[in-house]
């Protein structure tokens, strides 16, 4: 079933649709949460809080897949995924550091998801990444929202 076929059940819920929507979008659920904040904006919805709910659930829904991450063993990674412990550790080093420029694109579709668990996998610094992933996805809100405004008023 298509994400779009979903999206009135969603704006019937208005800012509580719209948080939950968010949410699931950044975890491992395929959902795209930006359907769902155009149709709160076209239904006249504020612009302000609109993008406050949907930053903030998908915020917290990629801290939830950091928090997966975090979890993780190294053992497992290398148990069940076959990659040696040492692989990993070469990871973490090229990415300490750089976490605040990783974790922006933790709102990318399809591998934002697998940015967030990896970065907690890792043991990334918590604050900094989850300060970057905050900054990543409301960035992505904000031009969202401003296109769909955009388009609203043209029709």
């Amino acid at each position: 079933m298509q994400t779009y076929y979903l999206c009135p059940m969603w704006i019937d819920l208005g800012y509580l649709g719209l948080f939950l929507a968010s949410f699931l979008a950044a975890t491992i659920l395929p959902f795209s949460s930006e359907f769902v904040l155009s149709g709160i904006l076209a239904a006249g919805g504020d612009p302000v809080l609109s993008l406050a709910t949907a930053t903030l659930g998908n915020w917290l829904g990629g801290l939830t897949s950091f928090w997966i991450g975090w979890i993780g063993k190294f053992e497992w990674i290398e148990k069940y995924l076959r990659i040696p412990q040492s692989k990993l550790e070469r990871w973490h080093r090229k990415v300490e550091g750089k976490e605040w420029w990783i974790s922006l694109f933790c709102w990318l579709p399809g591998v934002g998801d697998i940015i967030a668990v990896i970065l907690g996998l890792l043991k990334s610094n918590f604050w900094v990444s989850a300060t970057g992933m905050l900054v990543g996805k409301a960035l992505r809100y904000v031009v969202w929202g401003l296109v769909t405004l955009e388009v609203i008023e043209r029709l």
